[in-house]
């Protein structure tokens, strides 16, 4: 109906992909704000990419997906041998801002 109202009816638009395209340029341009750098942005774009997973394939609900993400997030102060990943070039105000973005 909505395909309709707007006259997209030739058009042929995958709302699927124009979904995502959103969800993650919305994503990409709140990272370049937040002055991020290279590798911060790609571990930010990660972190769109495993809570979108989340929802989807694994059908979590929103607040099991944001646990998920905190608990990922509050092991970011941890050394690299303790954790086994490189989620650890955040800082504490970053990673606070990447939950309050999620959120």
């Amino acid at each position: 109906m909505l395909e309709e109202f707007l006259n997209f009816t030739q058009l042929k638009t995958s709302w699927r992909k124009a979904v995502l395209i959103d969800y993650y340029s919305a994503g990409f341009l709140w990272a370049k704000e937040m002055n991020f750098s290279l590798i911060q942005l790609s571990g930010f774009m990660e972190l769109l990419n495993f809570t979108l997973e989340n929802i989807s394939d694994k059908h979590m609900t929103l607040g099991d997906n944001l646990k998920e993400l905190e608990r990922a997030m509050a092991e970011m102060g941890e050394t690299d041998s303790q954790r086994g990943d490189d989620l650890n070039f955040f800082s504490i105000e970053q990673g606070k801002a990447i939950i309050d973005y999620f959120i």
